[in-house]
């Protein structure tokens, strides 16, 4: 497995000019593309809802690109319109990127750092994803990373920006389900996490303490602290 990841890049698997490199991350990152304007779209409407303009809803989602933590930080917001809950909850929903980052990192050593820093801006679990198992194949280089970043970005953007202009139109989102948007999001994300037993009983573990908390802790504090008791619980417990 670590010679897999280690697999270096070569001519054959890389397309030899830069703008062929990039045409095909472009292709790569379409599919996160068009998963991305509806959920954006969600986003858009759910925020303007919130009491955001067209152009913050929008520049919320150009300038984070956090789409599980942009829902969990707006419902902090409007359960208890309480800034510090929102930032901690959005905080410990986006640690996960530290470890998408940490490995990451080996495999942009030899991109520029202009590079590295907007991939490390448009890095998504999709983007993540793509990137890796392409990386896994000996084909990823910088440019290819940057345009699947960049696409998905984009259709991020886009979808926040349309549902952000519908959302006058359509009324009350509760009408279309847009409230289900977050639950549904987060409930992708533990699907794609649970890869065992013990990544399960993290999970009950957590469901558990929030549903307990929750009857003595307002807003998103349950959940925030139940991540964490969780998380905590389970790296003490030995493999």
């Amino acid at each position: 497995m670590l010679a897999r990841m280690s697999k270096p890049l070569s001519p054959e698997s890389v397309p030899p000019t830069r703008s062929a490199r990039f045409v095909r991350g472009v292709r790569l990152g379409l599919p996160i593309l068009l998963g991305y304007v509806p959920v954006g779209a969600a986003f858009g409407v759910a925020a303007t809802a919130a009491g955001f303009t067209v152009a913050q809803a929008t520049s919320c989602s150009a300038l984070v690109l956090a789409g599980a933590g942009q829902f969990i930080g707006l419902a902090a917001l409007q359960s208890s319109a309480n800034l510090t809950a929102a930032l901690v909850a959005t905080g410990v929903v986006n640690l996960r990127y530290l470890l998408f980052s940490a490995t990451m990192s080996p495999r942009t050593r030899e991109t520029p750092r202009w590079q590295q820093l907007l991939i490390a801006f448009t890095l998504t679990d999709e983007t993540f994803a793509v990137n890796i198992d392409d990386s896994l194949e000996g084909r990823a280089d910088g440019w290819s990373m940057l345009a699947v970043g960049a696409v998905s970005w984009l259709g991020w953007t886009l979808g926040t920006l349309a549902g952000a202009l519908a959302g006058s139109a359509i009324g009350d989102p509760a009408r279309w389900g847009v409230g289900f948007a977050m639950p549904a999001m987060f409930t992708a994300l533990l699907v794609g996490q649970v890869t065992g037993a013990r990544t399960l009983v993290a999970a009950v573990l957590a469901a558990a303490f929030a549903l307990v908390l929750a009857a003595a802790l307002p807003g998103q504090w349950p959940v925030v602290l139940a991540a964490v008791v969780a998380a905590s619980v389970m790296t003490a417990v030995p493999r």
